[in-house]
């Protein structure tokens, strides 16, 4: 019974990551209308082929460090994302007409076609969908993208040594990152001018860089010294007794608030765009970025006073 749930989770999760990477790709191709786009869907192999490995060799369980489930995921759907924002950008003065969803009754119009329009085809709802303002539909995916990385995480079978309190802990610290991500691409995004295309490319690879964390897990599963007891504990490295804590700070450092104050310094000065939003979240990246330093310094003094208290009872204990 507990096999027939990992494996149907498992299969599932994965289901639903070729489901929202499909409707990517369908967008892409109404977008640029050209069919030739549906290429992206061989993306997908991947995916399908890591699900009847895991299935076949591990039972579907995932892997402690790693997930390569999630990292399939994004290798399927980054590049139609990308697509979707480059055109976006280009084209931002043509897709003034379009369907907003800014408030609840527009989104229930989009919904509930069949009580405006009478009896509509499926292909004439895809139609009409892909009326939908273009900024709506790019939110649209990475909002999902983002949920569905914290569901798909949730439902895949644990790892072999993790916890379920790290799992816990992990989903938690999902939900900020994914937080801040959004906040930064659509903020940021908003905040480029048509004549800055080059800014929308650096924008989107910090965004998928910043993304490289979700399928790693190294900042809650705790890496334990091989040697048991007070005596293993004592003379294991900085590294593997602070392992998780030093991912973090390397996490915020160079995959996340490192990255994202760059780019907002770079938005403020060399693109001269300047407001209260775009300051008060460069002043957070900058006091995270000040803060992670601060905490690698504690715990780097931390570790060398334990040391010197070590060797001072070694010399102790030898004198007598």
């Amino acid at each position: 019974m507990l096999f027939l749930v990992k494996f149907t989770c498992a299969v599932v999760t994965r289901a639903l990551f070729i489901l929202i990477s499909l409707i990517g790709v369908w967008r892409v191709t109404g977008v640029k209308d050209d069919n030739n786009y549906w290429f992206l869907t061989f993306l997908f192999l991947p995916l399908v082929i890591e699900m009847f490995i895991t299935l076949k060799r591990r039972k579907g369980q995932d892997y402690k460090w790693f997930s390569p489930a999630i990292l399939m995921f994004l290798i399927s759907i980054i590049p139609s994302i990308w697509i979707l924002e480059l055109h976006h950008q280009q084209n931002q003065s043509s897709s003034m007409k379009c369907k907003k969803l800014d408030s609840w009754e527009n989104v229930k119009g989009v919904i509930n076609l069949n009580e405006t329009m009478g009896n509509l085809t499926y292909h004439n709802y895809l139609k009409h969908l892909s009326n939908v303002c273009a900024n709506d539909w790019i939110l649209a995916l990475h909002q999902v993208l983002l949920i569905l990385l914290i569901v798909g995480k949730w439902l895949l079978p644990l790892g072999g040594g993790v916890t379920r309190d790290e799992l816990s802990q992990l989903l938690l610290i999902f939900v900020g990152t994914a937080a801040d991500i959004l906040e930064f691409t659509s903020e940021t995004l908003s905040d480029v001018k048509e004549n800055s295309p080059q800014l929308v490319y650096i924008i989107l690879a910090v965004w998928t860089w910043s993304m490289l964390q979700f399928p790693l897990q190294l900042s809650v599963v705790n890496s334990k010294p091989e040697t048991e007891g007070e005596g293993g504990t004592q003379n294991a490295s900085l590294l593997t007794r602070h392992s998780t804590d030093i991912w973090s700070i390397v996490e915020a450092l160079f995959i996340q608030d490192g990255p994202f104050l760059v780019v907002r310094l770079t938005v403020m000065t060399y693109f001269d765009v300047f407001h209260q939003m775009l300051v008060f979240f460069a002043i957070k990246n900058f006091l995270v970025v000040i803060l992670n330093l601060y905490r690698l310094v504690v715990i780097c003094q931390d570790f060398r006073a334990h040391g010197d208290k070590r060797e001072v009872v070694v010399l102790s204990h030898d004198s007598v």
